[in-house]
């Protein structure tokens, strides 16, 4: 976003800064983009993939998988029997390898188990037709908790194909996102078949972790440009983060945030901490991000490198300037006050491989899949 400079310390999104409210910020002019409406009616839609042919893989928190053109809408049979759908809870992400065209490989996660022990699981499977086959579990995080709250779920792919993977903290487990024998609050990394890298940050907790003291990781996007991983987290009342992960680092919470605990209690004396990663881009108040994409493409070349990012409680996508790893300011896209396009909470945001951008609008009964390219 090379053509918007912005201060830090004007926008208010330093990490080492107070908390404040930002400004308004500068809006896109609607009219300089399309916006395609390929499929509505989904009932809260929690993830998109796009196999690069016309073909769109759509989750519904609720428990189901549909493959969606612009003509039609078909469900995908044989999900797990033990998505538990409460609340946060339900089917979250799908992920596409590279080579799904050849082997019809397709990655989901979802919440296991009951309202009295669940957790975040993922599983790879075999699409035939329309139905899944030969599906295998690969991860559980555990221990299981008893909240309907906080799973994370984000998955991303690396270039050595192994599968990085998202857990929440469980909301009110915050502690354990320091407890390195639990999976709640971290990143893991995993082989394609569930496996642990033998590279894999040697942490002395359960070995899976790759990264740690995250509170509700939402988004989750690869650079293959940089090689960096981006992901951003919900604070609780101001405090959202997007976040540089690196192998092995402490990211805080809940020891160290810029936001303060829903009762407007303090949580933590401490905004940063020493010898803990700082966010690259904090939003007080909070945004509730959802959905992470870091762009690169030929349709809007004056983005690339730059982070989109959806907002369930802002209701808009952001485009987050960043420079050599850092933010620079922010821009909003699109938002819910422009002709009812889309009036609706963000939940995803992608970006197909000829550069248009994909977003999910979460709502019941009436959730949308959008796509935006830029007008001639």
């Amino acid at each position: 976003m090379r053509r918007l400079i912005f201060l830090p310390a004007i926008l208010g999104l330093s990490a080492c800064m107070e908390p404040q409210i930002a400004p308004d910020l500068p809006k896109l002019d609607i009219s300089n983009l399309n916006v395609e409406v390929i499929a509505d009616g989904l009932d809260h839609p929690w993830s998109v993939a796009a196999d690069g042919g016309g073909r769109y893989y759509v989750t519904e928190r609720g428990g189901k998988l549909f493959q969606i053109t612009k003509n039609s809408r078909t469900e995908i049979t044989g999900l797990p029997g033990d998505i538990y759908v409460e609340g946060q809870a339900g089917l979250f992400d799908v992920v596409l390898p590279s080579d799904f065209v050849r082997s019809d490989k397709i990655y989901l996660t979802y919440a296991y188990g009951t309202a009295d022990s669940n957790g975040t699981a993922l599983i790879s499977a075999k699409l035939n037709g329309s139905t899944l086959k030969d599906t295998k579990t690969l991860f559980r995080a555990s221990p299981p908790k008893n909240t309907n709250s906080h799973f994370g779920a984000r998955l991303a792919i690396l270039p050595d194909q192994s599968l990085i993977l998202t857990t929440g903290e469980g909301f009110k487990y915050r502690e354990a996102a320091q407890n390195l024998k639990s999976h709640l609050g971290k990143t893991v990394r995993l082989l394609p078949d569930g496996g642990t890298p033998s590279d894999n940050p040697k942490l002395g907790g359960k070995p899976q972790i790759y990264s740690y003291g995250h509170r509700n990781v939402q988004g989750l996007a690869y650079d293959a440009q940089t090689g960096s991983l981006w992901s951003h987290e919900h604070g609780a009342r101001g405090g959202d983060e997007l976040n540089n992960i690196i192998a092995g680092e402490n990211y805080g919470w809940p020891i160290a945030t810029q936001g303060t605990d829903y009762n407007g209690a303090k949580i933590t004396p401490h905004k940063t901490y020493p010898g803990m990663k700082d966010g690259v881009h904090i939003w007080t108040p909070s945004i509730a991000p959802s959905g992470l994409a870091i762009y690169r493409g030929d349709m809007f070349p004056e983005w690339n490198g730059d982070a989109l990012v959806g907002g369930l409680v802002s209701q808009d996508l952001r485009v987050v300037d960043l420079e050599n790893g850092k933010s620079a300011g922010e821009m909003i896209i699109l938002s819910n006050t422009e002709g009812g396009i889309h009036n609706g909470r963000i939940r995803d945001v992608r970006v197909e491989r000829d550069g248009a951008i994909l977003v999910l609008i979460d709502a019941a009964k009436t959730g949308k899949l959008l796509r935006i390219t830029p007008k001639e």
